[in-house]
């Protein structure tokens, strides 16, 4: 998952992300105002594969998954963070959609050419050619994410063990 960082501060919230005003518009027109009141420019700006690296308390707020839904409907790679809001995470990985915790994140900047690694837990900035190190997601939250959400992946383990139940 390759693309460009958007680096946001500490304490961004569900409302900066899924603003209450756009709720009953659907998804797309939710995610067409995401973080507006932050960065006007980021749903306009953002492209797929594109990776979202703020600091502390990120998804801190209402427990609207929507914030979380946002983000995967712009088709991000994932979000690293110093720390996540707990709803904000399990939602994310309940959508499919990755979420990193980086101890530090020295040397990444607004823009930088970078890719995405959850299995291996790393952020590499390709043009410092400098890797951040990630603390790597838990391996039953990774299956989920990798099947593409809890829906996904409950019903892929139903019809595992149903067909299992067949034989």
């Amino acid at each position: 998952m390759s693309g460009r960082v958007f680096l946001l501060g500490d304490d961004i919230d569900t409302d900066q992300l899924a603003p209450g005003q756009y709720m009953r518009g659907g998804i797309a027109a939710l995610a067409a105002h995401c973080l507006e009141a932050t960065r006007p420019d980021f749903a306009a700006e953002v492209q797929p594969g594109d990776i979202v690296v703020a600091g502390r308390n990120f998804g801190v707020g209402s427990s609207r998954e929507q914030a979380a839904e946002a983000l995967r409907h712009l088709r991000i790679a994932g979000v690293v963070a110093l720390s996540f809001a707990g709803i904000f995470y399990r939602n994310a990985v309940n959508l499919g959609l990755p979420v990193l915790i980086a101890p530090d994140l020295e040397g990444v900047a607004e823009g930088d050419a970078a890719t995405l690694d959850p299995v291996r837990g790393v952020l590499r900035l390709t043009d410092k050619k400098a890797d951040i190190p990630l603390e790597p997601m838990p391996e039953n939250l990774r299956v989920i994410i990798d099947d593409g959400g809890l829906v996904p992946h409950l019903k892929k383990r139903f019809v595992a063990e149903h067909k299992g139940q067949a034989e």
